[in-house]
């Protein structure tokens, strides 16, 4: 399975949570961890063997960062995914709140190129909405959708020009979904072009604080087994 998981809650606070995504963690694409809106000031012993455990596990880590849509100095956000690298040794990096216009698109080049140098891989881009499709060439993937349910299925069109792009470039972030819905959510994201998503059933202000049900065995099966005879699992690693 091709599951983005950003998990926004302390592992002393949900450690059920975390148990549960560390012996999944071969079937995600990469666990985003987010100790502070970002790294935090000081490392986090906790996230810090989360991390760890992910890893051994045969996951990936990608570490959060906020770029305020442009507005933070390239600087501060180099220096959070330094951070990210040094403190909890993760692969790459999440940058949210990315800009999605065509005049913000060499400033973030130079940004993925800036974080590339630091070792970060993947780097994921999230604007939320579908950026111009320089940013599709930028970054190893980006999310194109993040936003509830009900706008996922009654306001939710794809510009033509994403048919020129491989799905597992593209992902959907999806909160507010019934539990039993959720299969018909990562069926639904493939449908429409995305191999990676991350359906949740948790709602704002923070939807990501629970783990998606994507995870569970009976949910995998039910969607077809993604991830299984689809050629895609030996090429993310």
């Amino acid at each position: 399975m091709s599951v983005l998981v950003p998990l926004y809650v302390h592992p002393a606070e949900d450690p059920a949570a975390w148990h549960r995504l560390i012996r999944c963690a071969r079937q995600t694409y990469a666990v985003v961890l987010n100790p502070a809106s970002g790294p935090g000031r000081r490392p986090d012993p906790a996230f810090a063997a989360a991390a760890a455990a992910v890893r051994a596990a045969g996951g990936r880590v990608l570490g959060y960062v906020d770029t305020a849509y442009g507005e933070r100095p390239a600087a501060e956000v180099a220096d959070d995914v330094s951070r990210h690298l040094d403190w909890y040794g993760a692969d790459g990096c999440f940058l949210d709140q990315m800009t999605a216009s065509p005049p913000e698109l060499p400033a973030c080049r130079r940004l993925v190129k800036r974080v590339r140098r630091l070792g970060a891989a993947p780097v994921v881009l999230n604007p939320g909405v579908y950026p111009a499709p320089g940013y599709l060439r930028t970054a190893d993937l980006v999310v194109t959708f993040e936003g509830s349910w009900s706008t996922y299925v009654s306001a939710f069109s794809s510009p033509p020009w994403t048919a020129r792009f491989p799905p597992e470039r593209i992902c959907h972030l999806v909160y507010g979904v019934p539990a039993p819905l959720v299969p018909l959510a990562i069926r639904t994201a493939r449908q429409r072009g995305a191999a990676v998503h991350g359906p949740v059933t948790g709602e704002l202000p923070n939807p990501w604080k629970e783990l998606t049900p994507a995870l569970t065995e009976e949910a995998t099966e039910i969607a077809g087994g993604a991830g299984q005879g689809d050629g895609r699992e030996g090429q993310r690693r």
